[in-house]
């Protein structure tokens, strides 16, 4: 995965694809930003979009939640100490796959975890890959980031994939105004310390899609 210059991608109809320059930021304003973004996701032959509703931000070593706290470099988070831009990808609980954004230097371990999305193209395929034989309610196919990896057919084989190129890409989407974003504590890092109780988690006010515990 050398760092080639990227290939030029016309705009479509999601925007641009997000520069390299977006991505090395510090990971709470990348995790901001991401919201109202488009992924697109290039499986079998068709394009599967979502926009994304919800994320978290994790600093790095000294984010307690994170898995570079105190700087661990790991083969398993290796991608984390990137310069941003490539996707960190995790398996947990031997069950589900995990899509974080690598952000800021090569230094950082800092990342964003894309908690939960929209589906706007593709959607009786993400429920094909789901294996739901329909999605009932909003949330159901990509509102958590199990469901979404599901959706997206996202697992490790796409771990260090740079999101400028390739089959899972970051478009430009639509800006978020600040009034629509609302911020809390994260999920399931208890075990954090005073960590826990950080507002890096950010979503779209009121939409359906977010995941449990809504904010």
């Amino acid at each position: 995965m050398g760092d080639r210059p990227a290939v030029s991608t016309p705009a479509g109809r999601w925007g641009p694809v997000l520069p390299l320059s977006f991505f090395r930021r510090e990971a709470s304003i990348v995790a901001r930003e991401l919201l109202g973004r488009y992924l697109v996701r290039r499986f079998e032959g068709r394009s599967l979009v979502v926009k994304i509703v919800e994320t978290e931000a994790y600093l790095g070593a000294a984010d307690r939640a994170s898995h570079a706290w105190e700087g661990r470099r790991t083969a398993r988070t290796a991608n984390l100490f990137r310069a941003g831009g490539v996707a960190y990808v995790y398996f947990i609980y031997g069950m589900y796959h995990c899509l974080n954004v690598v952000t800021g230097s090569s230094e950082d371990g800092s990342a964003v975890l894309v908690r939960a999305a929209a589906p706007v193209v593709g959607g009786e395929e993400m429920a094909g890959l789901r294996r739901l034989s329909r999605a009932s309610r909003p949330g159901d196919i990509a509102g958590g980031p199990g469901k979404l990896c599901q959706a997206l057919a996202i697992d490790l084989a796409l771990n260090g994939q740079r999101f400028d190129r390739g089959s899972l890409v970051l478009r430009a989407g639509e800006e978020i105004a600040p009034d629509q974003v609302v911020t809390g504590p994260r999920v399931g890092i208890a075990y954090a310390g005073e960590a826990a109780d950080w507002p890096l988690r950010f979503a779209l006010a009121d939409d359906p899609n977010v995941s449990r515990p809504r904010l």
